[in-house]
């Protein structure tokens, strides 16, 4: 197939946001890598308590901030909103690069800063998300979409090698300091933009009314919620990178390069089926692509658990990130293009505790499971959770096997 050029990526200011985020991304999966191998080693033997931990770390502030940052991202300039959130994560970085440094880092510190920078994103999230829709036109919005999913999972190939490597030649504490300063690109990158045209005629303010807006809105619309229920069950179950430090060093026998690699697996798969999507101008039978790239995702999850050499963990990771990438790409489709500007806000926020959710506390519940049973029937068994709930939910939800993507869109956006 031969490869055109992405529309979206004409837009000279989606471009210059799209090429900071890819830089950012990178050295945030990067420090994400990192500290889990950090974990790792502060431990001493393997601890999937302390791993799973790092999840809680990541969810609570998400869960407490998440619905006011929706709110926020409606009422208040999403790019002086991405400034700030950008900024708080850049610093949060540092600090955690200069307890390295020093020698004085505790796990404790780590859960505290990482804890931070989820407030940060839980900001930041609804913000940089719903500003998308203000920059690119409504035609090329599945292009954007299917961009952002490879510039993650891009960031998400090149931060954990990056990571090995620089804990194998510099140390650890150089993975959180060149997480900081790739903040500067997103920061470098909102400097050139300019201002971006933003719907606030309609500013729904910062208030519990507000925000139960959102939730009633997301109620409504049957074919999105099943959508984020299915995100948050896929992701609850199937976290496989949680238990992956243990999986490298003690069950694979490999190193901090071969950690690396199988971090990055999933995003090799992710960037691929990315790359594939982004070719298609128009996608049809949305809903069912969605159902059964959950699927697919739940079967490459059983394949992973039972993975006793290293390359075959690497395949079985590519097709749940190729998986992932493709449910990823859909349910972001379904929900910007069904949601008005003004409230959009505050649906990615909701959104945003679905997704970002589902893995968090997944984290918990897997290093729950490993401990009381091992790490393969930990990864085994969430895979085989994620295939019930994508059945149950099929049934529950009936509209989303009926989606095809040409319904009617309340699309109301400053770049229409």
């Amino acid at each position: 197939m031969r490869l055109n050029f992405p529309p979206a990526l004409r837009n000279r200011r989606f471009l210059m946001l799209w090429s900071g985020l890819l830089i950012s991304i990178a050295g945030s999966q990067m420090q994400l890598a990192a500290i889990h191998w950090h974990i790792r080693t502060l431990t001493g033997t393997p601890d999937p308590l302390a791993l799973g931990g790092i999840g809680l770390a990541r969810i609570l502030p998400v869960i407490v901030f998440s619905l006011f940052g929706g709110a926020f991202a409606d009422t208040y300039n999403r790019r002086t909103i991405l400034f700030i959130t950008q900024s708080l994560m850049a610093l949060s970085a540092a600090g955690l690069a200069a307890l390295t440094f020093l020698g004085h880092v505790q796990i404790w510190h780590i859960y505290t800063l990482t804890a931070i920078q989820a407030a940060a994103v839980a900001f930041d999230g609804p913000a940089r998300q719903a500003i998308v829709p203000n920059i690119v036109a409504a035609q090329d919005l599945p292009s954007a979409f299917s961009l952002n999913s490879i510039a993650m999972n891009t960031g998400a190939v090149i931060g954990p090698v990056l990571s090995g490597i620089v804990i194998a030649t510099l140390g650890q504490g150089y993975t959180y300091f060149f997480n900081a300063i790739s903040f500067l690109a997103v920061i470098f990158a909102l400097l050139a933009i300019g201002d971006i045209p933003q719907n606030l005629k309609k500013a729904s303010g910062i208030s519990l009314g507000a925000m139960t807006d959102g939730i009633r809105f997301i109620f409504s619309r049957k074919v999105m919620l099943a959508t984020m229920v299915m995100d948050f069950f896929a992701t609850f179950f199937a976290s496989a990178n949680t238990m992956m430090p243990i999986v490298a060093r003690d069950i694979l026998h490999v190193g901090e390069m071969g950690y690396g690699l199988l971090i990055s697996a999933q995003a090799i798969g992710s960037v691929t089926a990315g790359l594939i999507v982004s070719q298609f101008a128009v996608i049809r039978k949305q809903g069912p692509i969605f159902t059964i790239s959950v699927i697919i995702f739940g079967f490459a999850t059983i394949a992973f658990g039972f993975s006793n050499t290293f390359y075959l963990a690497m395949l079985t990771l590519i097709c749940i990130g190729a998986a992932d990438a493709v449910s990823t790409i859909i349910r972001s489709t379904i929900r910007q293009l069904q949601t008005p500007d003004h409230i959009r806000g505050r649906m990615i926020s909701i959104a945003q505790l679905f997704f970002q959710g589902g893995p968090q506390l997944g984290e918990v519940e897997a290093g729950l499971v490993a401990a009381a049973f091992g790490v393969p029937f930990a990864i085994i068994s969430g895979g085989i959770g994620t295939i019930i709930a994508a059945v149950l939910i099929m049934l529950k939800w009936p509209q989303l096997q009926k989606y095809d993507g040409a319904e009617p869109k309340p699309l109301n956006t400053a770049a229409d």
